[in-house]
């Protein structure tokens, strides 16, 4: 299987990939996953975050990343947690093609060290609605469609998504479709936790792992700001914002 359509020249291979407008269509997908979103768990950043594609382009994106994987020989969901030396070669093309496509990236990162549910009178599931409302409402025009897929975590994520999208509606964010999925059925829901994953492992200071490492270096060497501070606020393919909880 080749990839199509998107040609940018690859430093692993000679592949092309040809970049399309995606604001051509007015209905978009988001990808949602969170790290370290438990109150209690000892990390010291929450985040959460979201890939992002025009509808029209979610199977062609989808058949690319999985022509990557066979041409790698790389079986099974893609996971941050899982990146080893012998998969760099893989992640390594992966972010590449991110940053080569029509795809985006936006995350809210929050120093859980800044909580103070008691103070604003909220439980840590009314500030995961919050969190999740300041995520998406800056991205979100009531002139476009947007279906919303969230990343099952356990039991309680079917309550939390309709809580979510409840919380969203009554602020004036439009939600067509706001549906729980597993990772496994999205390569894209893996992208996120792909990039996401690298940048809760940068901000833990974990070097442990070189090819980690590596993918860390190469997503930086795309941003212009380091991925430790919040870039500009209308910055469309790689978007970060380290909120200051007051």
């Amino acid at each position: 299987m080749g990839i199509r359509r998107f040609p940018f020249r690859s430093t692993v291979t000679n592949q092309h990939y040809t970049m399309t407008n995606s604001l051509k269509n007015k209905t978009f997908n988001f990808y949602c996953d969170e790290s370290c979103h438990l109150e209690n768990d000892h990390y010291p950043f929450m985040l959460i975050s979201y890939v992002s594609s025009s509808y029209n382009q979610v199977k062609l994106h989808s058949q690319n990343i999985r022509a990557l994987k066979l041409k790698h020989f790389f079986k099974g969901e893609m996971k941050w947690s899982a990146l080893s030396k012998s998969q760099y070669p893989f992640y390594k093309e992966l972010i590449e093609y991110f940053f080569a496509t029509d795809l985006q990236f936006r995350a809210i990162v929050i120093n859980k060290s800044q909580l103070k549910h008691e103070v604003f009178n909220q439980s840590h599931d009314d500030f995961y609605d919050k969190m999740y409302f300041q995520l998406l409402n800056k991205k979100i025009y009531p002139e476009n469609n947007y279906n919303i897929y969230l990343d099952i975590k356990d039991t309680h994520s079917y309550e939390k998504a309709a809580s979510l999208k409840t919380f969203l509606n009554h602020n004036f964010v439009s939600v067509r479709t706001l549906q729980i999925i597993r990772s496994y059925e999205s390569e894209l829901m893996q992208l996120t936790d792909v990039i996401m994953g690298a940048i809760a492992y940068h901000l833990r200071n974990d070097k442990k792992v070189i090819a980690k490492n590596k993918i860390i270096d190469k997503i930086q060497a795309h941003c212009t700001l380091p991925i430790t501070q919040s870039t500009p606020r209308f910055s469309e393919k790689f978007n970060l914002f380290y909120i200051e909880l007051k």
